[in-house]
């Protein structure tokens, strides 16, 4: 009877732990209203002091969100240093993020108030909102907090779970669909395209050679005339790792829908974005987003951020509050 009841303990707490990290329970709105009232608020008063300053931030954050949790879930490991590259902020897909020191910011001044109660977890989802709303007039979207920071940070972790700009649609749809989320968050999720830019290391094989048979070879899913424009204006040569373009030109400032139209016109700058209409069903959202308003947008928008919010979350006693976003305790 004895050794029964406790299996019942440990398969009730196995329960619990998977629960957390897969559904994301543990979470909530005003997570620290108790322990830390002004935590929020100190983390948008970072916001808004440089991202008027330096709106074009707001595209990193958000990317650095989504990169911490498509690995090991939103647990702000994307956050850690190592000492000999190996940690996932080295990794190819991070190297050209930024915005970590705002984040250390945030966390200094949430520090100085209430030691030791705030994760750098929820920080980081929070700041990702509060730039967007605040330098483009994006949409809003709850952030339920609660998060526990992760202690570890694996670059080939890194390289393996965030979608490549050159994925297919398989495998972008396996990629998400391993994290919960759908081809209708997909098609979402990629409107957050509609601010930014990309480097030309990240597409440039679109205009140069890129079937294997010399620099004239191009991808065909591209409008030629875009190609044109990119090569002329853009990536000069099939060399150029460092010059960028803007993810949705003449509209990047704004976070709005032209970045479906754009896709539509077959002048998405990614082989991801491409490969979003090469499914019926994600074609179908991409057309449907085109019929509604911005508004209604903004609120699918929303549910799939807090969705992907969710992601493989640590709460309760797992993980740790760090003290510094960048260090384990």
């Amino acid at each position: 009877m004895e050794s029964g009841r406790k299996l019942l303990i440990v398969f009730i707490a196995v329960v619990y732990i998977f629960s957390t990290r897969i559904e994301g329970q543990g979470l909530k709105l005003g997570f620290y209203n108790k322990v830390c009232p002004n935590a929020e608020k100190l983390v948008l008063n970072v916001v808004k002091k440089h991202i008027p300053l330096a709106p074009e931030i707001a595209a990193p954050l958000i990317r650095l969100h989504f990169h911490d949790c498509f690995v090991r879930g939103c647990d702000g490991s994307v956050l850690l240093n190592s000492t000999n590259g190996t940690a996932e902020k080295n990794a190819t897909p991070n190297q050209t993020i930024r915005g970590f020191n705002l984040v250390d910011e945030a966390k200094s001044a949430v520090e100085k108030q209430c030691p030791g109660v705030v994760s750098c977890a929820d920080i980081l989802a929070l700041m990702a909102r509060d730039a967007v709303l605040v330098a483009h007039g994006g949409p809003y979207w709850n952030v339920p907090t609660g998060r526990r920071d992760g202690v570890i940070s694996n670059a080939s972790e890194a390289l393996s779970n965030i979608p490549a700009p050159t994925s297919n649609f398989s495998q972008l749809n396996t990629s998400f669909s391993s994290k919960g989320l759908n081809i209708k968050d997909l098609v979402l999720l990629s409107g957050a395209h509609t601010i930014g830019i990309g480097h030309c290391s990240s597409f440039s094989k679109r205009l140069y050679n890129f079937s294997g048979k010399g620099d004239s070879d191009v991808d065909p899913a591209m409008d030629k005339y875009y190609v044109a424009e990119l090569k002329k204006n853009v990536c000069k040569t099939s060399t150029d790792n460092t010059s960028i373009a803007e993810m949705d030109p003449g509209s990047f400032r704004t976070f709005d829908l032209s970045y479906y139209r754009l896709v539509k016109k077959r002048r998405g700058l990614f082989q991801s974005d491409a490969a979003l209409l090469n499914d019926t069903t994600s074609k179908a959202y991409i057309d449907q987003q085109l019929l509604e308003s911005k508004n209604d947008f903004f609120a699918e928008f929303a549910k799939s951020m807090e969705k992907m919010g969710r992601i493989g979350v640590l709460t309760g006693s797992a993980g740790e509050i760090r003290r510094q976003c960048a260090l384990v305790n």
